[in-house]
């Protein structure tokens, strides 16, 4: 971790969490919880605090898939949490921490998402104690965030919501996942709507294995999507015999990205061929100190990147936006704002980029609506 966020002091006088739940454009009930820490103020002018004016606080979200998970940790509570930290000593503690009641988590990746969780609150908590923002420690720029809108078409596949978030906000752009039933009819109907152009990524989902959003390997579909988005960012597909000889040509694994099996930096040299592109998803990577580690990586080899959400209910959206526009704010990030994870298309749509706060605060992004 960057020595001068390593070394940030953190004091935490007090823990509180808030089960939060959403019905989301996907189908399914979202649930998250999401975390406060707080501590003493710098001083009595508090630098984004709320509440009391000698304390300030710290927030982040824990973005664990099973509902279950989130009212086990509402009946348990956390482990103790108070005391005085640097914000890498409070990385290592909670690291050591066994965070899910029980028998632990139904999937081990849901530890990372839990101690993110944690970290995040610790990280923008530290910030407001030292007076400063993410940005300003680390002497980078906020800039716009290009975003793109996630969304499926549904069984059996149609436009109409493409149709509506088009009509609302007429330069958006997306990121699809494309299903065995996508036949060259769904693609023209695509292109008619939107333009195959302005599909940015078609997230295979070959790489998750016993979820609900698992898609099998099948060569005809991805051959399908590959000749007709020629444009398009492939991420996660699954390397089986059969579509294995869909991707040797050196043009097309340029366009292929990786969400899934990134959890830090091993699994990045791990992949089968050097990547031209990463989704990065912040809870994936449980600690910050590993996200930061994988972000430089990548800028070195210039392998490119954009920002990925999982249906973040309250700070934990800002805070994917705060780092995308912070390291890769041109990307087509997979950041929208909440209000496009909603069931129905609504009024008032942000367009795309999304602009920072003009006075940005500890770790988030712009503050009273993130």
């Amino acid at each position: 971790m960057d020595d001068r966020l390593a070394d940030l002091s953190l004091s935490i006088t007090d823990v509180s969490r808030e089960r939060r739940e959403r019905e989301t454009s996907s189908e399914f009930t979202r649930v998250t919880t999401e975390f406060t820490l707080t501590g003493p103020a710098p001083d009595a002018d508090t630098v984004g605090g709320t509440g009391n004016a000698d304390t300030v606080r710290g927030k982040g979200e824990d973005v664990t898939y099973e509902a279950a998970e989130h009212d086990a940790l509402a009946a348990s509570g956390l482990p103790d949490l108070t005391g005085e930290y640097t914000l890498a000593s409070f990385s290592e503690y909670v690291g050591d921490l066994e965070l899910f009641p029980g028998d632990g988590p139904d999937r081990e990746e849901f530890r990372n998402y839990r101690r993110w969780g944690l970290e995040s609150a610790a990280l923008d908590l530290a910030l407001r104690q030292a007076g400063t923002d993410l940005a300003g420690l680390l002497d980078r720029s906020l800039e716009p965030v290009r975003f793109v809108a996630s969304t499926r078409l549904g069984d059996p596949p149609t436009t109409d919501r493409l149709e509506r978030l088009r009509a609302a906000v007429p330069d958006l752009e997306f990121k699809l996942d494309p299903t065995p039933d996508w036949d060259d009819a769904v693609v023209d109907a695509i292109d008619e709507t939107v333009g195959t152009g302005a599909v940015r990524i078609l997230d295979l989902k070959g790489q998750y294995e016993g979820t609900d959003v698992d898609v099998p390997a099948d060569p005809d579909l991805y051959e399908r999507v590959l000749e007709g988005f020629p444009e398009a960012v492939i991420e996660d597909p699954a390397l089986t015999p059969e579509t294995e000889p869909l991707f040797e040509d050196p043009d097309v694994r340029s366009r292929v990205s990786w969400d899934a099996p990134i959890h830090g930096l091993e699994d990045v040299e791990a992949l089968p061929w050097e990547p031209d592109w990463l989704n990065v998803k912040p809870s994936r990577f449980g600690s910050l100190a590993s996200l930061l580690e994988t972000i430089e990586y990548c800028a070195e080899r210039g392998i490119r990147l954009y920002g990925g959400g999982q249906f973040e209910l309250g700070v934990g959206r800002g805070q994917i936006q705060t780092l995308a526009s912070l390291f890769y704010p041109d990307g087509p990030n997979d950041v929208a704002p909440r209000a496009y994870n909603d069931p129905d298309v609504g009024e008032g749509l942000p367009a795309s980029p999304l602009e920072p706060s003009a006075d940005p605060v500890g770790f988030r992004w712009n503050v009273g609506r993130d």
